[in-house]
């Protein structure tokens, strides 16, 4: 199916690449790397130059650390926002927050995604998302509250409680206003997951796919890639792009992801082994 995110149409035979662009000075991979305001920026003007198809900017740690309230999260974001926008006018922006405040703030500055990423935590921001006519990324959690690590958590089938709660949130998401075309689920990989359990959702992405609904997956550098292999976060990029070859495998449409040049060569040749893509050339044999 078509997907759109605000302004911008993509067909179902082109997979995008989403750019982590983190305004913490607390992030687990990066260290504060694009804390600062330009350095954030300067990191916006890279991804763009490696092809990144959407940039995924966020102002709170997804895991624990202090407190950052909504109004510290817009004072981070929603000004960024606002000069990503300027200078980039066709760049397809997403914001990562569970917030129905921070959601307005960004959306008024030209965001076209809220990357709700903590499972419908606020419903409003269904509601801000309808209103704005921006996209909306249903994300799975196990219903554990913000920022908050799992716990012993156990599931039947965590493939099918990934399936249940992200369809729910996106049919509630439907009702609020948010059109069917810009509606993504997320099975959150290491959200309230145990390692295995991340290992299961990627083993069978595909039934998230068959769904129908577009899937965004979310490897990049994860404790799963790193418990897996026993690696530190600085050291998971092959772990990660064994993952992505899967889950590109498998159809997922959106790649969120730190490392964009390797992600894109990885996913464009999974898709085109799989046959949804041709190859750039292909003149071997032929001349």
């Amino acid at each position: 199916m078509v997907l759109r995110l605000r302004s911008r149409t993509f067909g179902d035979d082109v997979p995008l690449v989403m750019a982590i662009v983190n305004r913490t000075p607390d992030s687990f991979y990066d260290r504060g790397a694009t804390w600062a305001e330009d350095a954030a920026y300067d990191r916006v003007a890279q991804v763009v130059e490696e092809g990144a198809d959407l940039v995924d900017i966020g102002g709170v740690r997804a895991g624990y650390g202090p407190d950052v309230d909504a109004a510290e999260e817009i004072r981070r974001v929603a000004g960024f926002v606002g000069r990503v926008r300027a200078a980039y006018p066709e760049l397809v922006i997403s914001v990562d927050t569970w917030r129905a405040s921070v959601g307005r703030a960004v959306c008024a500055e030209g965001a076209d995604v809220l990357n709700d990423a903590w499972g419908g935590h606020d419903p409003a921001l269904a509601e801000v998302a309808g209103e704005y006519d921006a996209a909306l990324i249903c994300t799975h959690t196990g219903g554990l509250a913000p920022r908050t690590d799992p716990y012993r958590i156990e599931y039947d089938d965590v493939v099918r409680d990934c399936i249940d709660r992200t369809t729910a949130l996106a049919a509630r998401a439907l009702a609020a206003g948010v059109a069917r075309e810009s509606l993504v689920i997320d099975p959150a990989h290491d959200f309230g997951k145990s390692t295995f359990d991340s290992l299961e959702v990627t083993r069978r992405l595909g039934e998230m796919v068959a769904t129908g609904w577009p899937v965004l997956v979310s490897l990049s550098n994860k404790d799963f890639v790193g418990e897996t292999l026993d690696l530190p976060p600085g050291e998971r990029l092959l772990g990660t792009l064994a993952a992505t070859a899967v889950c590109a495998m498998a159809g997922a449409r959106i790649y969120r992801v730190h490392n964009v040049r390797e992600t894109r060569q990885v996913v464009d040749m999974a898709w085109s082994i799989a046959g949804r893509r041709p190859p750039a050339r292909a003149i071997r044999g032929l001349a």
